[in-house]
């Protein structure tokens, strides 16, 4: 069975040492986030997922959620016990405000708990995670009454929250969706229609759930201005805020995955559901944008969360397994073979998953702590340039990210040989688990589409040039710097490459837009791998200092830093020429063939 250890100490020495967390002390909620606070709540929160989510992992997949003839759903065994206990603990509203029963703590802290929940049991995380995006979306969009009615009761994991967008005949095309609003004399609406893939949609690990419903309000223009939101609970409040009535929504069925087994995947059928407006009519596309952006970040983080378990595992069966004789000669001559681990292939393999996850995990909380900025600064250009880069970043966490965890997730299989096909390693189970991740929140193709479409091309250009001009300035800053030459030399002609990228975008996406449709995911996974190697880049600069100074007992786990960082640079970071050369091709061949060639 898989084990799993929570990387406390890798995010802490991001927090302390690569990102400074002292110059954020001026946000509200970092004054009561000291390292030793933020250390012991991380380290609580790795307890809990190691010892009591990493065992429901299996069992959630084995026998996955329940549906009744009555509609009801159950959850896996233990699922339920370990939802109350995680509530109880607070995870859910760490980040929350204090007004709400919230903590108030950094939204920093809240993502890195989220890859802890996610390594351990990706199925079981989206529960909460759900619930998280639902909270944002009420907070931001939601009236006093909505938010006192819903929001304390989320953020105590009392109630738990959904997300309700795509339709049998509409996914990425919201445009086209059928769910009908129809206004009534006392301020609500009635709503229905069907939903299809909604996670979470039904269960039995809280006292109720809110579903936040995208729907047309009768007589609405057609089309994505449309649209509108609507929460729209399980049970109806009673005046006191308890859960009454049953309202008119149920659980059609649960579908059928190849994954997450243990997250109840449901088609939700609302027959004149009552509901009431979130924010204003038409605008409800904006107001789940919130959600969808929560969403979105919080996938990306399950990308990277597979794929640290994957290799955890996959490290420790490396150990283990013995198969043939170095290349180099014997190097346990007492053991009838060398265990795999000294073969350069297993080698390229694990460090090829480790390169990524090391800077995936800095530019996760890098991203969190501007986000953090745009939400709690008093200063409005900083908070502008935080959520510029929030924007610009998110769908390249997204796709890149999910993109990447699911094939280390395969690469950790490979290693495992036969037994990484079968279930008993459980790696077959990551495999699965983490294929979804490219899929939901918007397939990785729409994030490239809206990363080249809509991103770059906002306000002028404003956030891909902030970004340009971040790279640069740290880059220059260390030109001087010796120990750095393996570090900034890849980055600078990575970024050169990215550079080129946008600008051959700019000139010929206009005049011909499949241009920008047949580059947009190298783009995208070129500008990933620019944004890991200036984490690489602060890392390693980070690692070095730290030596410099003495770092006792840490020498080891810092040179590991390095030398890692110079495999990404020299093995990763060079595609970046590659997908420079495929995005410059066009779109010629890609379009030429008529669809009956196909």
């Amino acid at each position: 069975m898989p084990t799993y250890k929570a990387p406390v100490d890798d995010v802490m020495f991001l927090i302390e040492d690569v990102f400074h967390l002292e110059r954020y002390a001026n946000l509200p909620g970092f004054a009561d986030a000291s390292p030793d606070v933020i250390a012991a709540v991380l380290g609580e929160a790795g307890k809990f997922c190691e010892q009591v989510l990493t065992p429901l992992n299996r069992i959630g997949d084995r026998d996955g959620c329940r549906r009744h003839d009555d509609g009801r759903v159950t959850t896996p065994p233990g699922f339920r016990e370990a939802f109350r206990d995680l509530a109880a603990g607070g995870w859910i509203g760490m980040s929350a405000p204090v007004e709400f029963g919230g903590q108030g703590l950094p939204g920093m802290m809240t993502e890195i708990v989220l890859e802890f929940l996610g390594s351990a049991n990706m199925a079981f995380a989206m529960y909460a995670g759900l619930t998280q995006g639902a909270i944002a979306a009420l907070i931001a969009h939601g009236s006093a009454e909505q938010k006192a009615i819903y929001v304390p009761k989320m953020v105590g994991g009392q109630w738990t929250g959904t997300m309700n967008l795509t339709e049998p005949h509409c996914g990425t095309d919201l445009g086209l969706l059928r769910t009908k609003a129809v206004a009534q004399a006392d301020g609500h609406y009635t709503i229905t229609g069907t939903k299809i893939f909604i996670s979470a949609g039904e269960h039995d690990l809280s006292d109720n759930i809110v579903h936040l419903v995208l729907a047309r309000i009768e007589g609405a223009p057609a089309g994505v201005k449309g649209i509108s939101l609507f929460v729209v609970p399980k049970l109806l409040p009673n005046p006191d805020g308890a859960p009454g009535r049953p309202n008119s929504v149920s659980c059609g069925a649960i579908e059928e995955k190849m994954g997450i087994h243990g997250n109840s995947t449901c088609v939700m059928n609302f027959d004149g559901a009552i509901g009431w407006l979130v924010g204003e009519p038409h605008r409800g596309l904006n107001a789940m944008f919130t959600m969808m952006n929560s969403a979105r970040l919080g996938v990306g983080v399950q990308g990277l969360a597979i794929s640290e378990v994957a290799y955890q595992n996959a490290v420790t069966y490396a150990k283990e397994r013995l198969q043939g004789r170095a290349l180099t000669g014997p190097k346990y001559p007492q053991q009838p073979a060398d265990p795999i681990i000294v073969h350069p292939d297993i080698r390229r393999t694990l460090m090829t998953i480790r390169a990524f996850n090391e800077a995936a995990r800095a530019l996760i909380v890098y991203t969190a702590l501007q986000h953090d900025v745009a939400q709690r600064a008093d200063d409005a250009r900083a908070r502008q340039a935080a959520d510029d880069f929030m924007g610009l970043l998110t769908p390249v966490i997204k796709g890149v990210f999910t993109d990447t965890g699911f094939a280390n997730a395969v690469m950790a299989q490979q290693i495992y040989g036969g037994h990484g096909y079968v279930t008993e390693s459980g790696m077959e189970q990551f495999v699965r688990d983490a294929r979804i991740a490219m899929i939901y929140e918007g397939a990785n193709g729409i994030q490239a589409l809206d990363l080249v479409g809509r991103k770059l091309a906002k306000d002028g250009g404003r956030a891909v040039s902030a970004f340009f001009q971040e790279v640069e300035a740290y880059l220059a800053e260390q030109a001087g710097n010796e120990t750095m030459t393996p570090y900034v030399g890849p980055l600078r002609e990575a970024l050169t490459h990215l550079q080129q990228a946008t600008m051959w975008l700019a000139r010929n996406a206009p005049a011909s837009p499949d241009h920008a449709g047949a580059g947009a995911s190298d783009y995208m996974h070129l500008f990933g791998l620019v944004a890991l190697g200036y984490m690489w880049c602060r890392m390693a600069e980070a690692a070095g200092r730290k030596l410099k100074a003495g770092a006792e007992g840490l020498k080891v786990r810092l040179n590991a830093k390095l030398v890692t960082g110079r495999f990404f640079m020299e093995r990763l970071l060079p595609e970046t020429g590659a997908q420079l050369a495929r995005l410059k091709a066009g779109a010629a061949s890609t379009m030429e063939l008529p669809a009956e060639a196909f």
